[in-house]
């Protein structure tokens, strides 16, 4: 029987379409009074969000070719040539933290448990295999010694979500919080929760916040902050939800970044708060194909200056290879960057529980994988 030549080709533009709109691990897209707060913040207009400030995302079809086809074929440096050296959780030890301590201890990229005034904070988890639309193929996480699964973690006060992006927000990380009751609150992004709610969190337990909004958790305040950045996770809802970071205020004074590009946020932060004892900014997935949506290392320590920050931690590096960058180079440069500012860096070991974050308690385990 003949077949048109188009036949195929339409089966799989088909086939992509209809998977985009009922795999479960796209999530779900804001509606009813969600979309309504949405609609009435001052960032949305012509049907979608926007930053800030003007943020051009437009790359030349070629380059996104070569950028595609750099992605597929890989490049070298881009992964580690070895498992990554990291630390096995000690559950016990993160458990005898007393509240008057503040705690860290990062899991790659933007995954951060924080004790902060006695409440467990986890931000940005992914413990998924890939951080990506699909669970075959997009960036697979870097092998590590010391694997941390979610039946591990301690009971998490408060879960905190930046934005959507699937290296942010993991389906499979997610359900596995909901399946072992993990999570008590979980506070994020104003639309987030579409997603959330679709996969199985109870809407009660969720909290969405716009730009500055504040919430209180116990003795440690939140604040909701802009960052230049963007949102979606499937085909057609770029801009649907918002992005940004988070200020938790206690005994200590903390910034989680999670996604920015340089802006004058970063100063307004300063100004805003005074300072603070520790920033956890981005460094990594950088690229001149994109400018103004991450960070070059040598912006992420300019950041740190402009928060008056006492100490940067450098994250969202060491798990998946989302840049056309060595994976070691981010960090490199840092050094070399705040170095020539004199900024104190803060480096743990992932998987290792810190309760002075700062550079006497830094690491440079990289050094040890080619």
């Amino acid at each position: 029987m003949w077949i048109p030549a188009v036949a195929l080709p339409l089966a799989v533009v088909l086939a992509v379409l209809l998977y985009f709109r009922t795999a479960d691990r796209i999530g779900g897209d804001p509606a009813g009074e969600r979309l309504e707060r949405i609609r009435s913040l001052p960032n949305y207009r012509e049907g979608k969000l926007h930053n800030l400030e003007p943020t051009d995302m437009n790359m030349p079809f070629t380059v996104m070719l070569k950028v595609m086809w750099t992605m597929l074929k890989g490049a070298d440096g881009r992964e580690p040539m070895a498992p990554l050296p990291t630390v096995a959780f000690d559950r016990g030890a993160w458990d005898k933290v007393p509240p008057d301590e503040v705690a860290v201890c990062w899991f790659g990229h933007s995954c951060v448990l924080i004790k902060l005034n006695g409440i467990t904070f986890l931000t940005d988890p992914v413990f998924g295999e890939r951080a990506s639309t699909f669970t075959f193929a997009g960036p697979k996480r870097f092998a590590v010694t010391e694997p941390v699964t979610v039946d591990q973690l301690p009971p998490i006060d408060v879960l905190l979500l930046s934005h959507d992006h699937y290296d942010h927000l993991c389906h499979e990380t997610i359900t596995q919080l909901v399946a072992k009751d993990k999570v008590d609150r979980t506070i994020t992004a104003l639309g987030v929760g579409a997603h959330l709610e679709r996969w199985g969190v109870k809407a009660a337990s969720i909290t969405e916040l716009a730009w500055w909004e504040e919430v209180i958790v116990g003795p440690v305040k939140l604040t909701f902050t802009p960052t230049r950045h963007f949102t979606g996770r499937g085909l057609t809802n770029r801009f649907s939800t918002l992005w940004g970071s988070f200020v938790l205020e206690g005994t200590k004074r903390i910034y989680f970044g999670a996604d920015s590009g340089y802006s004058r946020t970063f100063k307004e932060l300063g100004d805003r708060f005074g300072r603070f004892d520790l920033a956890m900014l981005e460094c990594g997935a950088y690229s001149e194909h994109w400018p103004q949506i991450h960070m070059f290392p040598e912006q992420t320590a300019q950041a740190a200056r402009d928060m008056n920050a006492d100490v940067l931690m450098p994250i969202h590096w060491a798990q998946f290879a989302l840049g056309l960058h060595p994976w070691k180079e981010s960090i490199q440069r840092i050094i070399g960057s705040a170095g020539e500012i004199r900024l104190p860096l803060f480096t743990p070991r992932i998987g290792r529980i810190i309760t002075t974050p700062g550079a006497a308690s830094s690491e440079r385990w990289w050094e040890e994988v080619r």
